[in-house]
């Protein structure tokens, strides 16, 4: 059950900036427009057919009219290929050419470097990112002050090494910190953990964290659109998944067992409750299992996805699967009379699953 003792991963953080001239600001945006119209030359010319990124040679990315240089024309080419891909896994046959709309712009090392600042009263270190033609006359250097703030901090005193990776938008950078060697627990001490609306996370062992949360989404609903208000119900909700997801890592397991949520959108969202539908977001599972995954890691615990079809509905005592087994919170099964809370019954379902019990198709580890 164990796997190596070892593992490697990446951790985010975004970073704000403020230019000095309004010049500045407008030249960030310039090669963020440049680069958009390039991702969607691409993305025109891969709909049909995307190649593997390792085909992105000199005869596919010399294609587009730019002044961007060979280095961002290839990473413009790996994001549409990324972008048709995301478009094609989420929306299946009804899947739309998805369009870059200059908000972001991927760079690395063959464009960008840090340095950090000894001197400068204004940053900690300087982001310079050199695009363009190859000739000096025409290519232009962006250069970013970036003030590290606590996060960055926490993640350096953690061992965290900068990655020459960066997102760049017209306000901010977002810079990844990489773990290597980082190790984990060794034991098989498991605990299974169910998503739910009613209450965010039933475990296995029957506690139940967030009985907050479809409040909480109901809150961000009825704002405004782009509100102040829903903003700040936003960061509300965020905060709270970060607060249970810290509790339930912090617990003496060495495995959480979640479900694999990536598939519950848009074409698969019939299958879903009209009330699920209604009051959970897509990015709200997305978010709160990132969160999970990022505490288990932080507490050196192994995360593990399962596959979540009929969790809800199979019994956990004698594996009778039926819809009819399910009444709201409430579990009732109709072959032998088993009644548990619905959501920790679901919990266990997704621990056994992951044991290998005759309820347990697969886990991805």
């Amino acid at each position: 059950m164990c796997e190596s003792a070892f593992v490697e991963f990446t951790r985010s953080t975004k970073c704000s900036f403020k230019l000095a001239t309004e010049h500045k600001h407008a030249e960030v945006q310039r090669v963020l427009d440049e680069y958009a119209v390039v991702v969607n030359f691409f993305i025109d010319r891969f709909w049909a057919r995307s190649p593997r990124k390792a085909e992105l040679l000199a005869p596919i990315v010399n294609l587009p009219v730019t002044w961007l240089d060979y280095t961002l024309r290839q990473t413009a080419a790996r994001e549409a290929i990324d972008m048709i891909s995301a478009a094609k896994k989420r929306w299946g046959p009804r899947a739309v050419k998805p369009v870059h709309k200059a908000k972001s712009m991927r760079v690395s090392t063959g464009t960008a470097c840090v340095a950090v600042s000894a001197t400068s009263t204004i940053c900690d270190m300087w982001l310079t990112i050199k695009v363009g033609a190859a000739d000096r006359s025409r290519r232009t250097v962006l250069q970013i002050p970036l003030r590290s703030h606590k996060h960055m901090r926490r993640l350096q005193r953690r061992g965290g090494k900068l990655c020459g990776s960066f997102v760049i938008a017209a306000n901010s950078v977002q810079l990844a910190y990489r773990f290597a060697d980082v190790e984990l627990k060794q034991g098989n001490k498991a605990l299974g953990v169910d998503t739910g609306i009613n209450v965010l996370a039933s475990l296995s062992t029957g506690e139940q964290y967030g009985r907050e949360v479809k409040a909480m989404i109901a809150r961000i609903r009825q704002c405004k659109q782009g509100s102040n208000g829903q903003r700040r119900a936003r960061r509300a909700i965020k905060q709270f998944f970060d607060t249970i997801a810290k509790r339930i890592a912090s617990k003496d397991v060495d495995i959480i067992v979640a479900e694999d949520l990536t598939g519950i959108s848009h074409g698969t969202r019939a299958r879903l409750g009209k009330n699920m539908r209604a009051t959970i977001g897509n990015w709200n599972q997305r978010y709160w299992l990132s969160r999970l995954e990022m505490a288990a890691e932080a507490n050196r615990v192994r995360f593990v996805s399962v596959e979540p079809a009929y969790t809800s509905q199979t019994c956990h005592q004698c594996g009778y699967v039926s819809r009819s087994n399910r009444h709201g919170e409430s579990f009732r099964c109709v072959e032998c009379n088993h009644t548990a809370n619905a959501d920790i019954n679901a919990a266990r379902n997704i621990l056994a699953r992951f044991e290998g019990g005759a309820k347990a198709p697969h886990a991805k580890r």
